[in-house]
């Protein structure tokens, strides 16, 4: 049975525990889903959460207007990542694909969202491109106006659900000032003229990523998002509701990773007694159990504090998700090290979530960027 004692914390309603308490029935009964077909995995995913109603906090619910819960965010991502990565993949991108439209969209904009919210389209965030991963404000990706419409050219890359996606919400350089003060955001539906699919990426833990080419791709002005040049803005706003998302699912892969190996050290026998015997065994798993408390505790404030009501949460999501994902990268590797073998063999658990977590570490601000961000933060406290 998971540790769910952290769910006493006083970060948490009794709505959040009874969220986490159905949602992980839920997962019990449906995951893990056939992975054979990646992008056919994700649309069963994507349908089964939104028709049982876990994709609801996804979005604002334009019914019922309130802000983004980003605890309950949090609680969904760690407990499908604890369960199936690709659940976990499936949910977080339709709220990361779809947050600029609740933060910023019009309410033609926001027609979308119950359809996203329901299951029955599915979002990306274009953001990344060849040049430019980190470096958001050295995008090259042009938005020229033309009357009344904006004209796109340009790449992204490594999309999530690129290929799959029924809409993308599309960061473009439309020249208003220099660096991040000339970038605006665009929804751009997937079947707009003009915008492929140039290319299909693999990676160690399959998802559906991609390339995308926008050749004079032609959208209404109406398809801007918020004011011309603040895409940059908008494009942090989403992130800082999002990232401490992804330390949570950090978290999820890494607690299912320590349960695995309780279960190994409990059952498997050397030199006559069961590993957990061992004080070196003992060792690796008080590091490991105290990596995920200090990670969940860094996650749940970041959360806290957003839903609180801070304006901003730089800090505290860059600390959550540079914490989580490296800590939940070393939780990890010590549950391959005590699988032995079995550890690395594919199709294992542990050998699987050794491929999931490596990717949270660079999407979303590479770790080395989280470091920069913090001590800029901190810099800025001291000028005060």
């Amino acid at each position: 049975m998971p540790d769910r004692s952290f769910l006493d914390w006083p970060f948490f309603e009794p709505r959040h525990r009874e969220w986490a308490e159905k949602l992980d029935a839920w997962c019990a009964a449906n995951l893990p889903v056939d992975h054979h077909d990646v992008d056919a995995a994700c649309r069963e995913l994507v349908a089964m959460l939104g028709r049982d109603g876990w994709l609801k906090p996804t979005t604002i619910d334009t019914a019922n207007p309130a802000p983004l819960d980003v605890r309950v965010l949090c609680i969904t991502r760690e407990t499908l990542a604890r369960h199936d990565g690709l659940a976990d993949f499936a949910f977080a991108m339709q709220g990361l694909g779809t947050g600029a439209i609740s933060l910023f969209g019009t309410d033609t904009q926001k027609e979308w969202l119950a359809k996203t919210r329901a299951g029955k389209a599915i979002s990306a965030f274009a953001l990344s491109e060849p040049r430019s991963g980190s470096d958001v404000a050295n995008m090259d990706m042009a938005a020229t106006k033309d009357g009344d419409l904006y004209v796109l050219d340009g790449e992204k890359t490594w999309i999530s659900n690129g290929g799959i996606a029924d809409l993308y919400v599309v960061f473009a350089r439309t020249g208003e000032a220099p660096g991040a003060k000339g970038i605006s955001a665009f929804l751009v539906p997937a079947d707009t003229k003009g915008l492929t699919v140039a290319e299909r990426l693999e990676v160690i833990a399959p998802h559906p990523l991609a390339r995308l080419s926008f050749e004079c791709v032609r959208v209404p002005s109406s398809a801007m998002i918020g004011k011309p040049g603040e895409g940059f803005k908008i494009a942090m706003s989403v992130l800082d509701v999002f990232r401490s998302t992804v330390g949570a699912a950090a978290l999820g892969f890494a607690r299912r990773a320590l349960d695995e190996s309780l279960k190994r050290v409990a059952e498997r026998k050397l030199f006559g007694a069961p590993l957990a015997e061992l004080q070196m065994v003992q060792g690796h798993l008080a590091d490991m159990a105290l990596d995920i408390d200090a990670a969940a505790l860094l996650v749940y404030r970041a959360a806290w504090t957003k839903d609180s009501g801070a304006a901003r949460v730089t800090r505290e999501a860059a600390m959550a998700k540079l914490f989580a994902t490296d800590s939940a990268q070393e939780v990890i590797d010590k549950a391959v090290q005590l699988h032995g073998g079995d550890g690395v063999r594919k199709g294992h658990i542990v050998e699987s979530l050794y491929r999931e977590i490596r990717a949270l570490r660079i999407y979303e601000g590479a770790s080395d960027v989280q470091k920069v961000v913090i001590a800029r933060q901190v810099l800025a406290d001291v000028s005060k």
